[in-house]
C-alpha cells in the first residue's frame, strides 16, 4: 500500500475537480452560472421587493432597483462561470484569448445594423399586425434621447453580464459537438431557465402567469436563434452579439410603449410574431446553418 504524502492532499482534491471541469466543461458552466446567479438572486427573492421574509428593499438607481439587485447575480453567474472553467482548462493563455474576444469589433457594417435595427423592426411590424396598426403612433424625437444613453448602459451591463458565457462560451462549444439549430435550441433552454427565479420579483411585471413564463421562452428561443445567427456571420464579434441583445431589451423598456401608448396585454404576442416570422426567414435562408461555417478556434475543448 502506498502512502499519500500530507502535503498532496489539497492537491488530489485541485486535481479531481480540475480533471471534472476538464471533463465536463459545460455542465461545469451551466451548473456554476445558474447555482452562483440563484443564491445571489436568493435575497432579492426574499426582500420586500420579492415574498417580504427579509424586511428590507434594494435601492433604486436609475432603472428601478434591477442594477443593485438584479445585475450582481447576472455578473457573478455566467460571466464568472465561463472566466472559472476558461482558467481551469484553458489556463493563462485561454483567458488571454478570451478577453481578446471582448474587444473583437470586425464584424461587417451591415451586421451591426442588423443588430441594432431587425429587432425593433421585427417587433414593430409583429406588434402592427396583432393590434391592426390601432392605436400605433409616432414618438417624439425625446424618445431617441433618452434610446441611445440606454442602449449603452444596456450594452455594459445586461450584454457584458451574459453574453461573454452564454455564446462565446458556451455556443461556441455547443456548435462543435451539435449542428446549429439543435446547440441553439439547448442553449436557449438552458437561458430560459436561468432567468425563471426572475420571474419571482418585480423583473417580470406586476402580473406574472403562466402565460407571462410562456411568452418570455418564446420570445428568448427566437432571440437565442439570431444572436446564433449574428455570433456566425459577424466573425464571432461578441460586442456585436451584445448589441443585439441589449437592442430587444432596450426596445421593448425604452420605445414600445411609446408607439403603442394605449395597448393592452393583447399587443404582447407581437413580438413573438414578428420576431418568429424573422427566424424564419432566417432559417430558410441559412438552410438551418444559422450561419456557420464550421471554422473554429481548435483550442476550444469540445467535451460536455
Amino acid at each position: 500500500m502506498t502512502s499519500i504524502p500530507t502535503t498532496g492532499a489539497g492537491r488530489v482534491a485541485s486535481n479531481r475537480w480540475q480533471a471534472l471541469v476538464q471533463r465536463f466543461p459545460l455542465t461545469t458552466f451551466f451548473t456554476l452560472a445558474n447555482g452562483i446567479s440563484w443564491v445571489a438572486w436568493l435575497p432579492y427573492i426574499l426582500s420586500l421587493d420579492g415574498f417580504g421574509v427579509l424586511h428590507f428593499r434594494y435601492p433604486d438607481l436609475l432603472v428601478g432597483n434591477q442594477l443593485t439587485a438584479i445585475l450582481p447575480g447576472a455578473y457573478l453567474g455566467p460571466l464568472a462561470a465561463a472566466f472559472t472553467v476558461t482558467a481551469v482548462t484553458e489556463g493563462r493563455e485561454g483567458l488571454r484569448r478570451w478577453r481578446r474576444r471582448l474587444f473583437q469589433f470586425r464584424a461587417g457594417v451591415g451586421w451591426y445594423a442588423f443588430a441594432l435595427f431587425a429587432v425593433p423592426a421585427a417587433v414593430l411590424l409583429g406588434t402592427l399586425a396583432v393590434t391592426d396598426a390601432e392605436g400605433f403612433q409616432v414618438p417624439s424625437l425625446m424618445v431617441l434621447a433618452v434610446y441611445v444613453p440606454m442602449l449603452v448602459l444596456q450594452f455594459f451591463t445586461t450584454g457584458l453580464a451574459e453574453e461573454p458565457g452564454w455564446r462565446d462560451f458556451a455556443l461556441s462549444r455547443l456548435q462543435q459537438r451539435h449542428q446549429p439549430m439543435i446547440a441553439t435550441f439547448v442553449l436557449g433552454i438552458l437561458w430560459i431557465i436561468w432567468h425563471l427565479p426572475l420571474f419571482l420579483t418585480p423583473w417580470a411585471g406586476p402580473d406574472v402567469t403562466p402565460e407571462t413564463i410562456v411568452r418570455f421562452a418564446v420570445v428568448a428561443m427566437e432571440m437565442s436563434l439570431l444572436i446564433t445567427l449574428v455570433y456566425n456571420k459577424g466573425r464571432q464579434s461578441l460586442p456585436l452579439v451584445m448589441l443585439l441583445h441589449c437592442s430587444i431589451n432596450n426596445f421593448q423598456s425604452v420605445a414600445f410603449s411609446e408607439f403603442f401608448p394605449e395597448a393592452g396585454d393583447e399587443v404582447l404576442w407581437g413580438s413573438a410574431l414578428g420576431l418568429g416570422l424573422l427566424c424564419l426567414v432566417v432559417i430558410v435562408v441559412t438552410k438551418g446553418r444559422l450561419g456557420y461555417t464550421g471554422h473554429v478556434d481548435t483550442k476550444i475543448q469540445v467535451a460536455a
